[in-house]
C-alpha cells in the first residue's frame, strides 16, 4: 500500500518546489542513449505536451519516472522527493496513462477502480464517493457493474483516467494516451485532463507525437533522440525551431 500524496514540499518559505525536477537525465541501452543529459522542470497547474517523433525517447522518459527503469544519471524529484532515494513517497504523488491498457479486462470497471484505489490506501468511504463522482462526470456509470473487456476504446480510456486520478496526484504522466482512439474520445480525454489541471492544479506531461495534440498545451517541449530541442508555449517552440507552423517546424526539425 503506498502513502497518501503530501503536499509538495517548500525550499523556503513561500516558495513551492516544482511538481517535477528533471536534472540531467541518461538511460543508455549499450551505446545507445535514449535519454542524453535531459532536463526541466514543470510547476503545478500547467499541462506541458511533450512532442517528440517515434523513438524520441519519451516512453523510456516515462519508464523512469513511474519507476519501471532506473536511470544511469541523473535525478528526477516529484514534489520534492527523489525517485532515487525516496521512491514510494515520490511515486505516491504520479498518476499514470501508458500507451498500452493496463487494466484487468476480466474485471469490472469497479473493481479495477477498487483495486488501484486500495493500493493507494484510500478509506472505502472516500473511494467510493470519488468512484462515484467521478464515473458520473465521465458517463462511465452505466458501465460500473460491466467487465472492462466489454467497454470501447474510448471509454476504456475513460476507466483509465479515472483510475490515475483517484488519489488526487500531483503530477500526471500521460503516454501517446489517445493512440487508437476516434476523434471525439481523444477530444473528450484530452478536455478531462485540462479541467483537472484547472481544478486541482495539477501538473500534466502529456507525450505525443501529433502536432495538433501538443498545439492547444500551455507549453511544449521537444525531445528528439533523447536531447531537448526547445521548450516553451506552442508559439516560443514554433519561432526556436525555424517558424512556419508548430508542425512545419516540428517536422523540419526531427527529420535530421
Amino acid at each position: 500500500m503506498m502513502p497518501a500524496p503530501e503536499p509538495p514540499s517548500t525550499a523556503a518559505a513561500g516558495t513551492r518546489v516544482p511538481m517535477l525536477d528533471v536534472q540531467g537525465l541518461v538511460k543508455r541501452y549499450g551505446a545507445r542513449a535514449a535519454l542524453d543529459g535531459l532536463s526541466f522542470s514543470l510547476p503545478g497547474g500547467s499541462f506541458t505536451a511533450l512532442l517528440g517523433p517515434n523513438g524520441a525517447g519519451k516512453s523510456t522518459l516515462f519508464q523512469v519516472l513511474t519507476g519501471l527503469f532506473t536511470a544511469d544519471a541523473g535525478q528526477a524529484q516529484v514534489a520534492g522527493h527523489s525517485l532515487r532515494h525516496e521512491a514510494v513517497r515520490a511515486l505516491a504523488h504520479i498518476g499514470v496513462v501508458f500507451q498500452q491498457m493496463s487494466l484487468d479486462l476480466d474485471l469490472s470497471v469497479e473493481r479495477n477502480l477498487r483495486f488501484h484505489a486500495d493500493l493507494h490506501g484510500l478509506p472505502r468511504a472516500t473511494a467510493s464517493e470519488r468512484i462515484a463522482a467521478a464515473c458520473e462526470a465521465a458517463g462511465l456509470t452505466p458501465d460500473l457493474g460491466r467487465t472492462v473487456r466489454e467497454l470501447s476504446g474510448g471509454n476504456r480510456r475513460k476507466v483509465e483516467l479515472v483510475r490515475a486520478l483517484l488519489h488526487h496526484p500531483g503530477l500526471l504522466l500521460m503516454d501517446e494516451p489517445t493512440v487508437g482512439l476516434d476523434p471525439k474520445s481523444r477530444r473528450d480525454l484530452h478536455k478531462s485532463v485540462m479541467a483537472d489541471v484547472r481544478q486541482r492544479g495539477s501538473a500534466v506531461l502529456w507525450a505525443t507525437h501529433l502536432v495538433e495534440e501538443a498545439e492547444g498545451a500551455d507549453r511544449v517541449i521537444v525531445l528528439h533522440q533523447g536531447r531537448l530541442l526547445a521548450d516553451g508555449t506552442p508559439a516560443e517552440v514554433t519561432a526556436a525551431l525555424g517558424g512556419g507552423t508548430l508542425e512545419e517546424a516540428f517536422i523540419r526539425a526531427t527529420a535530421k
